[in-house]
């Protein structure tokens, strides 16, 4: 399996010594609450893998990002869910450094979170239900010198694992329209409170409680405010922001049926047609996910590119689905009975259908788009 190599080695040659630490914990220990693996991810500098070598980071593009991530879920999957949405967070930060309404702070926050290898948990509303894919969950009371900010986000990988919380919130306006802004508070703060949420087995690991924000102050200073965009449209941070989670967080799930697919291929299971066919379902995804790689490496990251990663999402998500059901099917019963570990990783690919936008509510806006229409997610 040589995309997959090439992940690892990729992998590898980022975060030193994370693999080998990695496939010396059992799966089952690496997927329980309070494992060891986000403390040798930090250890091995992966909080600065996205960040620019400028500001202290790795500097990894989206296709490195890509296979890093890709090679971290073929061996431990909650932690390349969780530590997608730290790189989420901090692909948001970088974007709105890059913004014209920047000052500067972002950069500087970004050269902390490389050096002190911090971990930003999510507080965007990726994975609520009705609720747009990026709307605020916080809302803000003016108060003097900052905001008072209250709400919750549920669920929230890196729950008790962060030193960060970074959060869109609407900020009242004189106009009376609502502005949004991002928010970046550190763990400690008073009033940030964790509770129990996540029941599931599956992915407990990624740490993904609920976060709570009671009457929580921050600074002015704090506040990082967006480009608005037109009525019904994402604005700029909403699209960067999403374009990279939809890669990150299919290329966790890619790393997932990776692993049972070597499986198929290390212990020769079923014919050589056999194996042909659930790799070329496998790489079909692979090469999918590479494609939207380069083109966010190329700056192509518009309403047009936002579609375009979506259509991949999708598509990779189907030939996941395939290369799932073929791969459990030729490991058989014996290998699905004598480990948990088939059952595990067969149980938990199935979660990237659970990943905002849902298909139905993206097929309709895009069919408008291909006819010329902006593109409208809820």
């Amino acid at each position: 399996m040589r995309s997959l190599e090439a992940a690892r080695e990729t992998c590898e040659s980022f975060l030193p010594g994370l693999l080998d630490q990695l496939s010396g914990t059992s799966l089952e220990e690496l997927e329980a609450p309070k494992n060891p693996a986000l403390d040798h991810f930090r250890k091995a500098g992966g909080p600065g893998l996205l960040i620019p070598k400028t500001y202290g980071g790795a500097g990894a593009d989206p296709l490195q990002a890509l296979g890093v991530t890709r090679a971290l879920a073929s061996k431990a999957p909650s932690l390349a869910i969780a530590t997608t949405m730290h790189h989420f967070s901090v692909a948001t930060l970088f974007t709105l450094a890059e913004s014209i309404q920047s000052s500067g702070m972002e950069w500087a926050l970004l050269e902390g979170i490389a050096e002190q290898r911090l971990l930003v948990a999510s507080g965007f509303a990726e994975g609520r239900p009705g609720r747009g894919i990026l709307s605020p969950m916080m809302t803000a009371t003016k108060a003097d010198g900052g905001y008072v900010i209250n709400g919750a986000k549920k669920p929230c990988s890196l729950s008790h694992s962060m030193d960060l919380l970074t959060a869109s919130v609407a900020l009242p306006t004189d106009s009376g329209e609502p502005r949004m802004s991002v928010l970046l508070i550190p763990r400690q703060t008073e009033g940030i409170s964790v509770h129990p949420f996540w029941g599931s087995r599956t992915l407990a690991g990624a740490e993904s409680d609920e976060v709570r924000l009671t009457d929580v102050f921050v600074d002015e200073q704090l506040m990082m405010h967006t480009e608005p965009g037109d009525a019904g449209n994402l604005d700029d941070l909403q699209t960067v922001g999403l374009i990279w989670f939809e890669l990150l967080i299919s290329a966790c799930y890619l790393g997932m049926v990776s692993g049972l697919v070597e499986r198929v291929v290390d212990g020769k299971r079923g014919s050589d047609s056999d194996r042909a066919r659930v790799l070329t379902r496998l790489e079909t995804a692979a090469l999918l996910l590479e494609g939207t790689a380069r083109m966010i490496r190329d700056g192509e990251t518009g309403n047009t590119g936002l579609a375009s990663t979506l259509v991949a999402r999708y598509a990779a998500q189907d030939a996941l689905g395939d290369a799932l059901n073929q791969a459990v099917e030729l490991l058989g019963g014996s290998a699905f009975i004598s480990s948990s570990d088939v059952a595990y990783l067969a149980g938990a690919a199935h979660g990237l259908s659970f990943h905002p936008p849902s298909r139905s509510s993206f097929t309709g806006p895009y069919l408008d788009h291909v006819a010329g229409d902006p593109l409208r997610l809820t």
